[in-house]
């Protein structure tokens, strides 16, 4: 009986409470009805509350969409891709005019006679068409693999509800890493081969700069520093004149042709060293990409047995 009692008391407490929130409400509205008269008509509508509505925040919305899109972006190939998008441009753009500039600077200079040269313009032409083909792959290669990048990456984080992948994704995943390995080898032989006009012209460059230092200027000595090209092979041993020497040498390093191959040759191996970072990055992206996938779906398979 004395639970029962203490209950009831409790419940005529919290009535008496409520008759008294509500009458000071009342009093609260007689008063402003008091002041302001002409406010009697106006219906008062209660406001509803936080627990009465959803909060903006508890429904999914724009901001927690982009926060789930922004968490499946591969920035590992995204920053690859830009990487290499920008080096192979700056490797295929510079190198296919500073190759025009040395062919232009072999017939003027250093081989007057065009059969000499012949095989080398040939060279040089078929490179510039590898050029464009190089530019065209690596531009739809880059794609893919950000492409690839999206998906593996969607996978690995199972951003899309249960984490499903297939025999036949796992393999182009892992050609993909195949295929990325083998490019970057090749382009590290790219890397070095674009060095080596870097080191022709920096040897034309360095003689140029000591005909025209003060201690050999004026001397009788100048016209005795001479530059050979035919040392490096490009053009053959009974090209004329092959060798320059002396103030004829100066004014060479002195053209415009000279001085933008040079530089372009310089941009040109600095972007091959983009293009072999960029490589790096994407082998070891689609690495552990492709280690992820293939873990989680042996272990897909074990939970279903």
């Amino acid at each position: 009986m004395k639970p029962a009692m203490e209950t009831a008391a409790e419940e005529n407490t919290e009535q008496s409470q409520e008759r008294k929130v509500n009458s000071r409400a009342e009093m609260e509205i007689g008063r402003y009805h008091w002041m302001y008269p002409g406010s009697k008509n106006h219906q008062y509508h209660p406001v509803p509350t936080l627990g009465d509505r959803a909060s903006p925040l508890s429904s999914p919305g724009c901001f927690e969409c982009c926060i789930k899109c922004l968490g499946g972006v591969p920035y590992a190939s995204l920053v690859a891709t830009i990487l290499c998008f920008s080096g192979v441009a700056l490797f295929c753009g510079c190198g296919h005019v500073a190759l025009a500039g040395t062919v232009a600077i072999l017939e003027q200079h250093f081989s007057t006679n065009t059969s000499d040269h012949a095989l080398l313009s040939e060279v040089i032409q078929l490179m510039q068409y590898v050029i464009y083909g190089i530019a065209s792959f690596f531009f739809l290669y880059g794609i893919i693999l950000l492409a690839e990048g999206f998906y593996t990456t969607s996978a690995v984080k199972e951003l899309h509800g249960e984490f499903k992948t297939t025999a036949c994704g796992r393999c182009i995943s892992g050609m993909f890493v195949f295929l990325t390995y083998v490019l970057g080898v090749a382009w590290l032989g790219v890397f070095g081969f674009s060095a080596v006009p870097v080191f022709m012209f920096y040897n034309i460059w360095s003689t140029c700069e000591v005909i025209k230092s003060p201690q050999t200027n004026g001397t009788t000595g100048v016209e005795q520093i001479c530059v050979d090209v035919r040392q490096y092979g490009i053009i053959p041993w009974n090209a004329f004149p092959g060798k320059i020497c002396g103030s004829a040498l100066e004014n060479i390093c002195n053209t415009t042709e000279f001085y933008m191959s040079y530089h372009l040759f310089i941009v040109a191996c600095a972007g091959a060293g983009a293009t072999v970072i960029a490589l790096l990055i994407y082998m070891m992206a689609t690495t552990y990409n492709y280690a992820v996938l293939k873990f989680k779906s042996r272990e897909d398979c074990c939970t279903k047995f």
